[in-house]
């Protein structure tokens, strides 16, 4: 399965040591199967940079996940909503896996999240909001060995940036 790595440089050797701040499963590489989420990412990182081009770097992910520890959240949003919180306070539950898989917070999801972890919304209130946001997903690797046994560089393009 090709997976897709947004950023402002190509990632010919990904690793766990580049990643500078906990996302939604802490820190770690990550990768969408969604092409234009990646795209996406590509031009904020450039933004956010100032520097660099856009750039999707794409992988063949392998399927032999002998030996690593495995989170998958599927559609328990439950579970979901409140590990996010956690990754975002820094907790480090993340560790005890060598790979994550879930939905993504984008900028819409990542609002809902923020109401719910500061307390303004319960909940169930929103779990309800999040499932009508389209689903985009993410997978961190957070051990450098499940990326060695499970990521190899297949090739990159650049991304047209918005003017």
């Amino acid at each position: 399965m090709n997976v897709y790595h947004g950023s402002n440089v190509i990632v010919y050797n990904p690793d766990i040591v580049h990643s500078f701040r906990s996302l939604d499963f802490g820190k770690g590489f990550y990768v969408t199967t969604v092409k234009e989420q990646a795209e996406r990412w590509a031009r904020r990182k450039t933004d956010i940079c100032g520097m660099g081009k856009a750039i999707v770097t794409i992988y063949e992910m392998g399927e032999n996940f002998t030996g690593l520890s495995r989170k998958c959240f599927d559609d328990d949003l439950t579970e979901w909503i409140d590990f996010v919180c956690r990754c975002r306070d820094e907790k480090e539950d993340y560790l005890k896996y060598d790979l994550i898989r879930g939905k993504v917070a984008n900028d819409k999801v990542f609002r809902v999240v923020d109401m719910y972890h500061s307390g303004i919304w319960d909940k169930e209130r929103a779990l309800k909001e999040i499932k009508v946001y389209p689903d985009y997903d993410q997978i961190a690797f957070v051990s450098q060995k499940a990326i060695d046994q499970l990521l190899r560089y297949e090739t990159f393009y650049e991304v047209m940036r918005y003017e």
